[in-house]
């Protein structure tokens, strides 16, 4: 049990570090994928990140895969703008776009954010020969984080919208927006980081 609550609570703490805000933006806009009332696409949305995300944690961690974590840092930052660029882009169209489309891009960014996450738990871990569980608990942990991030934006999304009568799709673009600058700044921060 206290291995449990030691990598669980590494992975939830992990998701909701302020010093890892990329993440946390990054799931925040996905939120706006879908309107509200379509929340089954969004939760498939979310768990496409999260398939993406936990293939190449484990790959990460074993050691299978890697790359140097400059590089990835900077990969991460362009996920997240690309993915504001692709929500501004698409906020005057009045067709949504196919949510499979979106399930495999998504999918693919969690391949990368998922290299990542495993930076930690892989010094975490060390040497240690058993990985599965401290895997499984960190996963675990990063996931609850991830719906606890996805309900608190829905939340308040609701209440500015709903209760306080901001039209969404200005709140949305707003938002977006701001996302989208922290990302230009994220990536060209990391960008230098190579240098």
């Amino acid at each position: 049990m206290n291995d449990f609550y030691l990598w669980f609570s590494t992975g939830l703490w992990h998701i909701a570090d302020w010093q890892g805000f990329d993440h946390i933006l990054f799931v925040s806009l996905l939120v706006f994928a879908f309107p509200f009332t379509e929340w089954k696409k969004l939760l498939i949305l979310v768990s496409a990140f999260t398939l993406g995300h936990s293939v190449s944690l484990a790959l990460g961690v074993t050691g299978t895969i890697s790359a140097p974590r400059a590089i990835t840092e900077l990969l991460i930052g362009l996920t997240l703008l690309a993915s504001a660029a692709f929500q501004l882009i698409t906020l005057k169209k009045s067709s949504p776009p196919k949510p499979t489309f979106l399930y495999v891009l998504v999918g693919l960014f969690g391949l990368i954010h998922g290299l990542g996450f495993s930076y930690l738990l892989q010094s975490m871990l060390g040497r240690s020969e058993s990985v599965f569980w401290p895997l499984l608990y960190f996963n675990l942990g990063i996931e609850t984080g991830q719906l606890l991030i996805v309900t608190l934006v829905v939340l308040f999304s609701l209440l500015l919208t709903r209760s306080f009568k901001l039209p969404y799709q200005l709140y949305k673009q707003i938002t977006v927006w701001i996302i989208a600058l922290t990302a230009i700044k994220l990536c060209v921060e990391r960008l230098q980081d190579l240098y």
